[in-house]
């Protein structure tokens, strides 16, 4: 662009705005513009000692964007984009995931479990075509573009949304920090995600299920069935947690597969679980333990491994001619009883030990009494009392 044209183009704009003219329009070369010029609108960070700028089709929008940025601008919100890349950025962020210094929606640091899942989507989905895009730089249609080839390869529809997790766990954070103005993990097209529905045992089926087990095993299944409690929970319980005289499971702790013993989930996963009579027996019917020693062990202080009482609860269940059903489907079955049995959903959030009722709601909603028919009965019993 010349010198003679960028002073027109300063003198037909807004001060802070650019006038973008297409690579062919004779505009650039003082000829009459015969396209649809962009606008760029521009401020100077003083604390970054660089410009800040944005494009936008349209003059009002480049306004109000510098506008907002000056004032975000004083009070400390807006910084220059980084130059890193978004590997290096990527990179720092698990750093900093990993040692508990960013906090998750829950306001809880990241499990172990979930920086390893998001360092594997980085590596194997995010960073192999967007790593060396300069973050500040990365935009929607990038990431877009990103999500339409995960999808060509064949990949589910929850692949696709999980490969993105990590990424916009890293752009809500920059946003928030104001190192970017701009999420561009917003508004993207997904594909749907079609739910399968979860297994869930009925009463008499979960009776069957634990009569059919070895003694040694019955107790976990009926814990998972009867209390509701994760798998890392159960591999972390301790006899110290269970009071029977109370008929309470208290839970303190988790366990992961290469961190050991952690925290629960979040603050709401610390919790004190009912124990109602069908797990009290089984309990009064094993052999205790020191207060240290934990519930579920193949020794005092190493946790049962998942895929070994699985496949042996898997055979058992064969044998006598049931079908299986896995540790988490356990946890479904107990949120499927209780909401049975009548328990509101705020009690039920807590024995779940969900951060929110959102989360238990979302999942377990259609199972709480409220069909059209059932409506109907309790608003006809309800205003003929009010008209008695």
């Amino acid at each position: 662009m010349t010198q003679s044209l960028q002073r027109r183009n300063r003198a037909a704009s807004p001060p802070g705005i650019e006038i973008r003219h297409a690579r062919g329009c004779p505009a650039n070369a003082e000829g009459r513009c015969t396209c649809a010029p962009a606008f760029r609108a521009i401020v100077y960070s003083k604390r970054d000692a660089r410009k800040i700028q944005k494009t936008f089709p349209k003059l009002s929008a480049a306004k109000i964007w510098r506008q907002d940025a000056l004032v975000d601008l004083r009070r400390g919100k807006l910084h220059a984009p980084s130059t890193a890349t978004l590997r290096e950025i990527a990179q720092q962020w698990l750093q900093d995931a990993a040692s508990g210094n960013v906090l998750n929606r829950s306001g809880d640091p990241y499990k172990p479990s979930v920086v390893r899942g998001y360092e594997q989507a980085l590596r194997t989905y995010v960073l192999p075509d967007l790593g060396a895009i300069r973050f500040g730089e990365l935009q929607r249609r990038d990431v877009q573009a990103l999500v339409e080839r995960i999808a060509r390869t064949g990949k589910s529809p929850s692949t696709v949304r999980n490969a993105l997790l990590p990424l916009r766990a890293i752009c809500r954070r920059a946003v928030s920090r104001g190192e970017i103005y701009d999420n561009p993990t917003r508004g993207l097209e997904l594909p749907a995600v079609r739910g399968r529905r979860d297994r869930v045992a009925a009463p008499h089926e979960a009776a069957a299920l634990l009569d059919a087990l070895a003694p040694r095993d019955r107790l976990l299944w009926a814990t998972a069935t009867y209390a509701g409690l994760r798998r890392g929970e159960l591999q972390a319980l301790r006899w110290g947690d269970v009071d029977l005289d109370a008929a309470v499971i208290r839970v303190r702790r988790s366990w992961d597969r290469v961190a050991g013993e952690i925290e629960p989930k979040s603050a709401a996963g610390a919790r004190s679980v009912p124990i109602p009579a069908a797990l009290k027996a089984p309990f009064s019917a094993s052999p205790t333990g020191p207060a240290g020693e934990l519930v579920f062990g193949r020794t005092p202080t190493r946790p049962f491994d998942p895929w070994t009482v699985s496949e042996r609860a898997r055979r058992a269940w064969s044998a006598s001619g049931l079908v299986p059903i896995t540790l988490h489907e356990c946890r479904h079955t107990y949120a499927s009883l209780m909401i049975a049995a009548g328990v509101n959903a705020k009690a039920l959030q807590t024995f779940m030990g969900h951060a929110s009722i959102t989360i238990t709601m979302d999942r377990y909603g259609k199972l709480f009494p409220g069909s059209e028919d059932q409506a109907a009965v309790l608003l006809n019993a309800y205003l003929e009392q009010a008209h008695a």
